[in-house]
């Protein structure tokens, strides 16, 4: 097990990914932390973190993993890695629920996009990680569902568990293409950060309509308002479906709705086209399935 996980930090490290130890068979770094910190050594400067320990140095690599069956932690910023993780439902008794890649798959096809082929690695969970080197310059954040539900992604601050590991519902397995390709422009576009807004109260456009669609579009906007960083897509995504049936019944227009649902959208740090690209679908599925106004 050694020689093997051994073998993997160092095809992980030939790739120039910067990768360091986590506890055999978890997730976990196998580095002490800043309590225990013993301040010799790598740390005789002051406490260094797992993100400044990871390293492609080969000498480093074998002493390490020659001392236990270390798993493998690739360090996303110092690798100039962005990895989007495509992860499957919590609820595994709900077979109707999309995983990570069915929602992925969505957003690249309303982005007119194919899936980006590129080195990827199935999870223990039966996941799959896309590995995509990050453009020169930028300094993208992690992310948690913001740009579709079961989709996240690990840049500067964050890392992911490397292709070679085991844990005890399984292993990470490399499935295709030998190398991580650039990320593409439209998904950098959408994973940039929102750009600061000046404080104060959200500001909504006049809108048409009756008056039960009206308020049915303040509350479901004032959903998405308060809706917590990690939820913010799935809620404007939910909240402009529920407000479709009033444009499918002719009780207020499309663009009313879809200027509302941009306008808090971004004011809660979604991207432009994020937030474009969300309602779009919303809206359609709704005006697909939306029950005649005398049976709702």
């Amino acid at each position: 097990m050694n020689e093997h996980l051994l073998r993997a930090a160092l095809d992980a490290a030939g790739r120039g990914w910067h990768v360091f130890p986590l506890r055999p068979g978890t997730k976990r770094p196998a580095l002490h932390g800043e309590a225990k910190c013993p301040r010799t050594g790598p740390c005789a400067g002051g406490h260094r973190k797992w993100e400044q320990r990871a390293t492609t140095d080969p000498a480093r690599i074998r002493t390490a993993w020659t001392r236990a069956p270390f798993n493998i932690g690739v360090a996303c910023g110092p690798s100039g890695l962005v990895v989007v993780d495509l992860d499957t439902p919590k609820d595994k008794g709900n077979a109707d629920a999309p995983d990570g890649a069915t929602t992925f798959g969505a957003l690249c096809e309303r982005a007119g996009h194919t899936v980006p082929a590129t080195y990827r690695v199935r999870t223990a969970s039966g996941g799959t990680h896309l590995y995509f080197t990050a453009p020169a310059g930028a300094r993208l954040a992690n992310t948690a569902g913001s740009i579709a539900a079961l989709v996240d992604t690990r840049a500067h601050g964050g890392y992911v568990v490397a292709a070679g590991s085991t844990i005890p519902s399984g292993k990470y397995e490399p499935l295709s293409a030998p190398v991580a390709i650039p990320l593409p422009s439209w998904l950098h576009t959408i994973l940039q950060p929102a750009p600061a807004r000046p404080a104060g109260p959200l500001k909504l456009p006049a809108v048409d309509g009756s008056r039960a669609a009206r308020a049915a579009l303040d509350a479901e906007c004032a959903v998405v308002a308060a809706a917590p960083e990690g939820l913010r897509n799935t809620s404007l995504n939910r909240s402009a479906f529920k407000v479709g049936r009033f444009v499918a019944w002719g009780e207020i227009p499309r663009h009313v709705v879809e200027e509302a649902f941009q306008a808090v959208g971004e004011a809660r740090g979604l991207t432009a086209a994020e937030c474009r690209a969300t309602i779009r679908s919303a809206l359609e599925a709704s005006l697909r399935t939306a029950r005649p106004r005398e049976a709702a």
